[in-house]
């Protein structure tokens, strides 16, 4: 593993499985906020928040953050003008590193260390939405694990959910989408481009995503 000051997109994209996962976000939790999101510009939490404010009715809480990392959509969701009532907020990530840094904020109201690939052993249906940036990506969660977030999802619910532009078609984001609305598990979605990065001048400075927006049924 390099120094952590100079992890980056590399690394993440790199990863190939949860334990990959737990130990890049070991080593780049302390500096993740400044050295990688402060730097680049990363505005991907923001547009998630303001795509769930734009959305979002006043039923639609509490709200689930799914890879909730150091609390960026958390933290965006809070300082987002556009929302005009209180929200609760609670967090799922798989690292207890990044998940110390979001519990520091004081803005969650519980985090939960879980791994998104397998079976979450959390109660059913108590969240009114759910909002991700930066999970569904290379080598981290695949759209296997969107029926977990509907299950912790009551009906009606909305969700944001922010998908990689490259991995959307590798890892068969459309099809997963796809089956969850022919199987009447979720609304017909619209899909909103996000661009990631406001300053970024490297090869990944024009990286983008697509947030799906639907409710669960």
């Amino acid at each position: 593993m390099r120094d952590s000051k100079e992890l980056g997109l590399t690394d993440a994209y790199a990863v190939k499985t949860p334990d990959d996962n737990r130990a890049l976000y070991r080593e780049w939790a302390d500096t993740y906020d400044k050295a990688f999101a402060d730097a680049r510009g990363y505005q991907y939490p923001q547009r998630i928040a303001a795509i769930y404010a734009r959305y979002a009715t006043r039923s639609d809480t509490p709200i689930v953050d799914i890879g909730s990392g150091t609390g960026l959509v958390a933290a965006a969701l809070q300082l987002d003008a556009d929302i005009d009532t209180p929200i609760t907020i609670d967090g799922i990530d798989i690292s207890p590193e990044m998940l110390q840094i979001s519990r520091d904020k004081k803005i969650y109201r519980q985090l939960f260390e879980a791994d998104l690939t397998k079976p979450l052993d959390l109660p059913e249906k108590q969240y009114g939405a759910a909002v991700s940036a930066g999970t569904f990506t290379h080598g981290h969660v695949g759209p296997e694990a969107l029926n977990g977030a509907l299950r912790l999802c009551r009906a009606g619910a909305l969700l944001v959910i922010g998908v990689n532009g490259t991995a959307f078609d590798q890892y068969h984001f459309g099809s997963g989408f796809a089956a969850l609305q022919a199987d009447n598990l979720i609304t017909p979605l619209e899909f909103v481009r996000v661009q990631y990065y406001a300053n970024a001048e490297d090869s990944h400075a024009d990286d983008h995503g697509y947030a799906a927006v639907f409710r669960k049924v």
